[in-house]
């Protein structure tokens, strides 16, 4: 789990409400978080594996593509990954060797690694988890910026200076505004571990309120572009995508808030033991065990967004690799002649109107067409879209065709 509690909980003169939430049934959490982890990093891993059948690359494609948001969508879930991979170490070595914990809580203790476990493990997840929060944001800015202005490849070494370097200056930053003067001897006190919470913090809250401004301004800007029934289904599609990646961002991240702010209003309290605060405590307790499940359930559940389910077919062949590997690197379309906010994807589905053409003529069998609209995933399209549609005859497709070449010229 990301909280910074766990950070706090590596000072032994921690606060009464930290000791509360983080010592309460030990045992029982690190298991439903060690299982919580692995099983999100395995499942995330295998969506991102190369498949046989069913589920289409876009290599198989030749089809112009922005690739600033398939990176951003592979980091992402990188950044997942490994901050699953630090919650399945450190809860495999808390259960496995209790006496950390112990260690960690006796004052001036002359043995110092288990607090170089408990301060290394506590900032590998947060710095990860942290830069997720970051190319989120990203993403939301890029799928804008593809849309409206047509940005180019170049902004994704600006996206790393950004990501990367935030999170690391506000995990530093944090965490030595907790430990002051050291970590055997934290200063105490509610105004001391307020900015290390507040670095913890600002990127997820930035991520709950700016992403859905940035995906609601993409699909307003996309609409003023939609002339064919294929094109207002395909932003019906892209609208249903952006609901999905910010439904799952809500569901592992909001119950933190909850937690921690339930945590924050005991911890000034005089006593967090009086019976008055049973019903808070209870509450605390319960967000605290379904944050240790759903932190890092977001791996999972973020490439089930980006891609939906693509299944256990998975091809280890290098031919095939070779064969779905990228043939373009283009980023956007670029606007000529005026503004259109949809002329990227007018254009990536005129090129799969000619391509569907060619492939009725050779076999003449109906088919459901995968539509990318805007790059996402490793080798896939975030926003690719399945869009099943029975062409009846040619004349339909030329009609699309044609009106399509309309849109671009007006």
């Amino acid at each position: 789990m990301a909280s910074p509690r766990l950070e706090t909980f590596c000072c032994p003169n921690r606060d009464a409400a930290t000791e509360f939430a983080v010592s309460f049934q030990p045992v029982l959490f690190g298991a439903l978080s060690l299982g919580s982890a692995a099983l999100s990093l395995a499942f995330a891993v295998l969506q991102l594996l190369p498949k046989h059948k069913g589920y289409r690359r876009l290599g198989q494609y030749p089809l112009p593509r922005p690739t600033s948001s398939s990176r951003i969508l592979f980091i992402i879930s990188v950044c997942d990954i490994l901050g699953c991979a630090g919650i399945m170490i450190r809860s495999s070595v808390w259960l496995g060797l209790p006496n950390i914990i112990d260690s960690i809580s006796v004052a001036n203790s002359t043995d110092v690694w288990p607090e170089v476990f408990c301060v290394g493990s506590a900032m590998w997840i947060q710095l990860f988890f942290s830069a997720s929060f970051w190319w989120t944001f990203c993403y939301a800015v890029d799928v804008f910026l593809v849309v409206k202005t047509s940005a180019g490849i170049s902004t994704i070494i600006l996206y790393h200076m950004i990501t990367w370097g935030l999170a690391v200056l506000l995990c530093i930053e944090g965490v030595a505004m907790l430990y002051y003067p050291s970590i055997s001897d934290c200063e105490q006190g509610l105004q001391h571990a307020i900015p290390h919470y507040v670095t913890t913090y600002a990127p997820m809250l930035l991520v709950l309120v700016a992403n859905p401004v940035f995906f609601s301004r993409t699909i307003s800007a996309g609409r003023q572009g939609i002339y064919t029934e294929n094109e207002r289904r395909l932003a019906t599609e892209i609208k249903i995508r952006f609901f999905k990646i910010m439904l799952v961002f809500f569901i592992c991240w909001v119950p933190n808030i909850i937690n921690e702010s339930l945590l924050f209003y005991l911890e000034m309290q005089t006593d967090i033991n009086d019976n008055g605060f049973r019903d808070i405590r209870n509450a605390a307790l319960i967000t605290w065990f379904i944050m240790g499940i759903l932190n890092p359930m977001q791996a999972f559940l973020n490439t089930l967004a980006f891609h939906g389910w693509t299944g256990f077919d998975v091809d280890f062949s290098l031919q095939r690799r070779r064969e779905l590997a990228w043939d373009s690197v283009s980023t956007s379309v670029p606007n000529a002649g005026g503004h259109n906010p949809m002329v990227g994807s007018t254009l990536l589905y005129q090129s799969h109107v000619q391509e569907t053409k060619k492939n009725m003529m050779g076999n003449g069998q109906h088919h459901s067409d995968g539509i990318s609209v805007l790059s996402e995933g490793s080798e896939s399209s975030t926003v690719e879209i399945n869009i099943s549609s029975e062409l009846r005859d040619y004349d339909d497709v030329d009609a699309d065709g044609e009106s399509l070449e309309n849109s671009l010229r007006h």
